[in-house]
Order: structure tokens, then sequence, then C-alpha cells
């Protein structure tokens, strides 16, 4: 396997990205016709607050233009599976069922740290409304921090560091998700840090960089959205 290949049984980018667009389009339409949803994820509130309504649609149309461009660049380089999208969803659901019962057993029974999480930031929220929140968690931050900076990273490590495979990723994984777990306690709307919800967060983090890289970015994106439906509607 070369330096810059991925694992042979890896979801390809391109169907990643075509089954990622419906989720970014619905969560794009849903918030921008609503008027009681002004931030559904940390994403969307730090970019509200920065650039403004007019701005944030701006820069939701170039991300969708951008996730459009490189799935027609692909094209030429990769093929479309559309039979892929139930098994996907399928192993998703899988992942997201197990993940919260996995990420408490190894905080309770090997780091001895207490779970619990914050407190419900969404208290009084309609199930609609917390639906567009765990969509678009799982779609802006599997985008950002395992696509963006878990690639970018590993990219820089492979291509202008020049080290071990293993140790590229071991790299990207950790920072991308140290990352991931710190943005939700950043600026006006960040929770207080607290230890269990930051390593909680932070496994999380590993998890979903995990399925990033062997299972490929719809995997990673259709978990976490799955996930955050099972906590935000579910429990």
């Amino acid at each position: 396997m070369s330096r810059s290949s991925r694992p042979a049984h890896t979801e390809n980018l391109l169907t990643s990205l075509v089954f990622v667009v419906p989720l970014l389009v619905f969560y794009e339409i849903a918030v921008l016709n609503s008027r009681t949803i002004n931030g559904a994820d940390l994403v969307t509130d730090t970019l509200l607050r920065t650039v403004g309504r007019s701005g944030f649609i701006w820069i939701q149309l170039g991300v969708l233009a951008a996730v459009i461009g490189l799935a027609l660049i692909l094209r030429t380089k990769q093929r479309f599976n559309w039979k892929r999208i139930f098994p996907i969803i399928l192993e998703s659901a899988l992942y997201a069922s197990t993940m919260g019962v996995l990420i408490s057993m190894v905080m309770v029974d090997v780091l001895g740290i207490d779970p619990r999480l914050a407190v419900d930031p969404l208290k009084g929220a309609s199930v609609f409304e917390r639906l567009v929140m765990a969509v678009g968690a799982g779609v802006h931050e599997e985008l950002m921090f395992r696509l963006g900076m878990m690639g970018g990273i590993l990219l820089l490590c492979d291509r202008a560091l020049r080290l071990r495979r293993w140790l590229s990723v071991l790299i990207a994984l950790l920072v991308s998700s140290i990352a991931f777990a710190l943005a939700h306690h950043i600026g006006p709307l960040g929770e207080p840090l607290r230890l269990g919800v930051f390593v909680y967060r932070a496994i999380a983090g590993v998890l979903f960089g995990l399925l990033y890289r062997y299972r490929g970015l719809a995997i990673a994106v259709y978990t976490h959205t799955l996930y955050d439906i099972y906590v935000m509607i579910i429990l």
C-alpha cells in the first residue's frame, strides 16, 4: 500500500460525499427557514455570531458548492456506488447504538472518570429542532474535524514531514479529537469545562476519527448523526 492510499475497505470519498449532501441540504434548509433554530451546532453558532445570517448563507452555499465540486472532480477517479446507502446506514446505526456504552466503560473501568455529560443545551426544544441539531452536528463537525482537520494533518505528516504512516495517523487522530472536544467549550455558548464531558467527547472524537479513516466519511457522518439523534431525541 502506498503512502497516499487509504485502506482497501474504506468507502470511496465520491460515494461518501454524495450520501452526505442530502443531510447537508436538509440542515441548511431547516436552519434558514426556522425562526427558532438560530444555531443548531457549534459550527453554526460560531458562523452566525461571526458573520451574521447573510454571511452564514453564503458560507453554507460555498460549502455545498465545494462538496459538489469535489464530488464532480472525483468522478474521473472513483466510481459512485448507490447500492452502498443501506449498508452504510445499517453499519452506522450499529456503531451509534453501541458507542455510548463503549465510551462509558472505558471512562469508568479504565480511566476511573465520571462519564456524566453536561446539562441538555436544548431543554424545551421540539423534536424537530433536536433532529436538525443532530444532523447539523453530524455533518458539520465531521466535515470540519475529520475530513478537514484530520485529513489535512495526515496529508501534512505524510507529504511534508514524511513520517511513518502509523505515526501520521496517530498524530492526526489525537490532534483532531482533542480539538473536537475543546471546541464545545470555547466561545460565549461553550459549555463549562468539565473533565468527564471533555474526556467523553475526546474519546468520541477518536472513534469518529477511526471510522473516518478505516470506514469512510459517510459512515463517520451517519454514525455521528444517528448517535446524536439517539442522545437528543430517544433518551
